[in-house]
């Protein structure tokens, strides 16, 4: 009996984002000096932002300046916020709006450190740019890189420092690289080192702008 589609909503488009992710680090592991000509274009793909909507609506969160919550976006209607981001996308008018800026308490301290959190609608975009791109830059990193990458958490590096003690060594490096989001800086490098689309720069940028700058007493500041 031949294979029947899966009548779930969004399955097909899953499966499609992951097969182009495969397809985008397998090109990149092939190849470490490839430069990719074409990948803007998929970013404003819709299965991307429907994917984009479901991490984000997945991870919840708080509101950005605009005070519009998840809920509200789906009232609003999904589909029609996503029609909107498409269509801004692909014309290159889409313009992230500065981030909300909250200070949160650190542990261990009594300090408190600054945290932006964007709107629904930006989060989204960031999402996807961050579907298309992570596959390129997976194939880069070392498998001793641990820290908000796919199957590497933080709590997977501590796994690896267990086993290893166990295993007999005793000695253990740590290394933080600081203002690592100021984009034009070395993620600005790497992004032109691997992709030569002469769309890509605006998007990234304004991405990483509205992620960096929030509003605070009515004046813009960096957000990190």
């Amino acid at each position: 009996m031949p294979p029947v589609a899966s009548p779930t909503l969004g399955v097909e488009e899953l499966d499609a984002v992951r097969a182009l992710q495969r397809k985008l680090y397998r090109a990149a592991k092939a190849d470490p000096g490839r430069r990719f000509d074409a990948l803007y274009d998929k970013v404003h793909r819709r299965d991307v932002l429907q994917r984009a909507w479901s991490q984000v609506r997945c991870n919840g969160g708080a509101p950005g300046i605009d005070q519009i919550t998840l809920a509200e976006v789906e009232q609003y209607g999904v589909s029609r916020l996503l029609d909107e981001l498409e269509a801004q996308l692909r014309a290159g008018t889409f313009r992230p709006i500065p981030a909300r800026r909250v200070f949160i308490p650190k542990p261990g301290t009594q300090e408190r450190r600054p945290l932006s959190i964007p709107a629904v609608r930006d989060r989204v975009v960031q999402a996807a740019v961050k579907i298309v791109l992570e596959p390129v830059f997976e194939a880069d990193f070392l498998p001793c890189s641990f820290g908000f990458r796919p199957k590497r958490a933080a709590h997977d590096g501590l796994q690896v420092l267990v086993d290893e003690s166990f295993a007999g060594a005793r000695w253990v490096v740590e290394t933080e690289c600081a203002g690592i989001n100021r984009l034009g800086g070395g993620d600005g490098k790497a992004l032109r080192r691997r992709s030569s689309d002469p769309r890509r720069p605006r998007v990234m940028r304004r991405c990483s702008r509205g992620c960096r700058r929030s509003v605070d007493r009515g004046t813009c500041r960096p957000g990190y």
